[in-house]
């Protein structure tokens, strides 16, 4: 495909992936079991920007405001960042089968949040502690990489850091559950580790704003850097930027990403797997198109299952099981995909 076709491609997909996503912003509203019809919706939030008076019922503008949109607003930027980090992560360890708690940032995160809810903890404070965990946890992983790399072999001593990590918290997960009162802290450590946004708020959308801005910012600058990372650590070198910075830099952004979303709405796999999948075919592997390409899709796709999660049965089903039932059946596909040697 000539680049200048590839480029239009592009641009066409990226705004397309816009346009999506805004339908479903707006469409979320109306979904639920107190339906709100499109009128309804306008009203309400036009009544709050532009100023004018609003005929719907109160109800109505609490569920809009209190309930809906922050839910929205959370699955909107937790998809948006694990699939940003998922992105980041495969194209640095030039590996298609990695996802973001390679280095161990889901589990330090459950694992916090164990402790915390274990400990009776308010519930601002078992997203910090999760918060907390899952930056510990990889700088844990990266310790390790520094002390037993010799150079050459730094992204496989970081996988093998992650993997000691991440097999190390997630056995702290299951004695802090085995430890746990059965009647009332071990349900609510389950359901948290099962992931979900039935209870997020207003105040937790804004405490994920901060570190998903501060990871996103570094990225979206720093693109060309990380295709130049995707081609080896000498290659890189050779057009003259420091691989070792670069790659803590990029390590630390999509932590930052990671952590934070899971803080928020728990341990949901399998979205910063195969969403950086479906953007790099709608785009291509180019980082210039394929990051913002994640980042709408990931917010997309965990919006669109946050409404099935919500709306399937009377009962609510965590996302997690939602995403690895989807995700699951996408793996086995990338596996046969990368048998015939087409990935």
């Amino acid at each position: 495909m000539p680049l200048k076709t590839a480029k239009h491609t592009a641009a066409f997909a990226i705004s397309g992936g816009i346009v999506v996503m805004v339908v479903l912003f707006f469409g979320s509203f109306m979904l639920g079991q107190y339906p709100i019809d499109p009128i309804g919706v306008v009203n309400i939030i036009g009544s709050k920007i532009f100023g004018f008076d609003c005929t719907e019922s109160d109800m109505a503008q609490t569920i809009v405001w209190k309930v809906r949109l922050p839910r929205i607003c959370a699955a909107l930027l937790v998809g948006a960042s694990l699939a940003v980090a998922g992105a980041v992560y495969q194209g640095l360890f030039k590996n298609p089968m990695v996802s973001p708690d390679i280095l161990g940032a889901s589990s330090g995160a459950g694992l916090g949040a164990a402790i915390a809810i274990l400990l009776s903890l308010p519930y601002a404070f078992i997203q910090v502690n999760a918060f907390v965990f899952g930056i510990v946890a990889v700088g844990l992983a990266y310790f390790v990489c520094q002390r037993v790399s010799r150079g050459k072999d730094a992204i496989l001593m970081l996988v093998l850091g992650g993997m000691i990590v991440s097999t190390l918290f997630s056995s702290f997960i299951t004695l802090t559950k085995y430890i746990a009162d059965p009647e009332s802290k071990l349900p609510e450590i389950t359901y948290w580790l099962m992931g979900g946004l039935s209870t997020v708020s207003l105040q937790d959308v804004l405490f994920l704003l901060p570190p998903m801005l501060i990871g996103i910012a570094p990225l979206a600058c720093l693109r060309w850097q990380l295709n130049a990372m995707a081609f080896g650590d000498e290659e890189a070198q050779a057009m003259g930027l420091n691989v070792k910075r670069l790659r803590g830099l990029f390590i630390l952004c999509a932590t930052l990403l990671t952590a934070a979303s899971v803080a928020i709405a728990g341990m949901i796999g399998w979205i910063g797997l195969i969403i950086p999948h479906m953007a790099r075919f709608l785009v291509g592997p180019n980082c210039k198109e394929l990051l913002p390409m994640s980042f709408l899709v990931g917010g997309s796709f965990l919006l669109l299952v946050d409404n099935v999660a919500r709306l399937m049965f009377t009962v609510e089903i965590p996302l997690g099981i939602l995403t690895s039932i989807i995700g699951a059946p996408f793996f086995f596909y990338l596996l046969l995909k990368r048998k015939r040697g087409q990935l």
